[in-house]
């Protein structure tokens, strides 16, 4: 295994000391201090992971489940995939910690379908918890608290790894996603209070317990604690995976990973926004400049539309068709995009598409659909000069990449 520096998940802590933390704890303590931590969710929405583990762990239903969501597959991310196959015990730990502290007696890894290649490993490891007392009955001898883990596979739909889309599939629907409300921490999984958080985020929690709230919130800026792994990939010398602190500037990574002659990075994968150079000091934070982790590189000699006309292909690929807006302003976006390449999109037209994007955006069901024009809008606003185009068309909305 190759040895990974980073102040939080890829810091050292012996083992489940952090499930042996919390269960010298009484539950309500152990929300306490993840609340406290500020942690939130790093799938790039930023929701506070102590208030979603406090509404489930309020609800007085029998039964109650803790999902994984480890269905990667944001274009440009790969950091789960690593902690995955090198850190599975922290994300294991930290999902029993949370079913300890909701009373779930039930926990599942959403295993992206591409990633099967490392469900055999997972298995072990569960396996081997198991024989260690840390999963099944009175877990590490705590009487009355009983929860397993069981693996459930995707089959490779970019759409799943929105929550209550993957709900869906867990059950053996088609992966849609649901009307909210009501939400997963009340009606989730098989109509039972269900807490979802992605990889990263489980994996930061065995590292609060062991380490402390104050620990954690020293890290990173005020509104953002901690830290964020970021897969970065593109025209750099040193692509890879990297924890870095929240407040880290665009810059400083570019510097980091030896990324010269850069003209454009898009952050947060095909639903997050490009930033050019003037845009270099903005901070990766929630507040600022929020990710999933995708950090792509691309320097001077890239033309931006291709790669936005590969996200938009990628998005019409991956809609479930549910929604009008998504189903069919995708394709038109992508049309508009060919007449912009070739110089023959006029004014009027160009606003039609702006307008189209803003539909999208307020319109479509779910993130897919609400964030597929990111990249359109924030490539075409900021690079117009390049693709002579209108310096009259402004972005008249804010789009938020998730």
């Amino acid at each position: 295994m190759s040895k990974r520096e980073g102040p939080v998940i890829f810091s050292e802590i012996k083992p489940l000391t952090g499930l042996r933390k919390a269960l010298e704890m009484s539950g309500e303590a152990v929300l306490e201090v993840i609340k406290s931590s500020n942690l939130k969710g790093r799938g790039g929405a930023g929701f506070p992971t102590g208030l979603k583990w406090g509404f489930a762990a309020s609800d007085s239903d029998e039964h109650k489940y803790v999902v994984c969501n480890a269905d990667e597959g944001e274009p440009g991310t790969f950091k789960d995939r690593v902690l995955l196959s090198e850190y599975p015990l922290l994300m294991l730990e930290g999902m029993v910690i949370a079913g300890y502290v909701i009373g779930a007696d039930r926990g599942y890894v959403y295993l992206r379908g591409e990633y099967k290649g490392l469900k055999k490993e997972l298995e072990r490891v569960i396996s081997e918890m198991r024989e260690n007392k840390a999963l099944g009955e009175d877990i590490l001898g705590k009487k009355g608290f009983n929860f397993d883990i069981e693996i459930k596979m995707g089959a490779g739909a970019y759409i799943c790894g929105e929550e209550t889309a993957l709900i869906e599939s867990m059950e053996g629907q088609r992966g849609e996603p649901r009307n909210r409300p009501p939400f997963p921490v009340n009606t989730g999984f098989l109509g039972f209070p269900t807490v979802v958080n992605n990889v990263e985020t489980m994996s930061v929690v065995p590292h609060i317990l062991v380490k402390g709230a104050d620990w954690f919130k020293a890290i990173g800026t005020e509104k953002s604690a901690g830290t964020k792994i970021l897969s970065v990939s593109g025209d750099c010398v040193k692509p890879g995976v990297y924890e870095v602190p929240f407040g880290m500037t665009v810059e400083e990574v570019l510097k980091m990973v030896g990324a010269e002659d850069t003209k454009a990075v898009q952050v947060g994968g095909a639903s997050g926004v490009c930033v050019g150079k003037d845009e270099f000091g903005r901070e990766i934070s929630f507040e600022d400049l929020p990710t999933g982790g995708s950090f792509i590189i691309l320097n001077s000699g890239r033309n931006l539309l291709d790669m936005v006309k590969n996200f938009l292909e990628f998005f019409n690929e991956e809609s479930c068709g549910q929604c009008t807006p998504c189903r069919e302003g995708v394709p038109v976006l992508i049309e508009g995009l060919e007449l912009i390449k070739k110089e023959e999109c006029n004014e009027r037209y160009l606003k039609d598409l702006f307008s189209l994007c803003e539909t999208l955006q307020c319109s479509s069901k779910c993130g897919l659909g609400q964030s597929a024009p990111n990249a359109f809008v924030s490539v075409l606003d900021k690079f117009k000069d390049e693709y002579k185009l209108s310096t009259k068309i402004k972005k008249e909305t804010v789009f938020n990449g998730q």
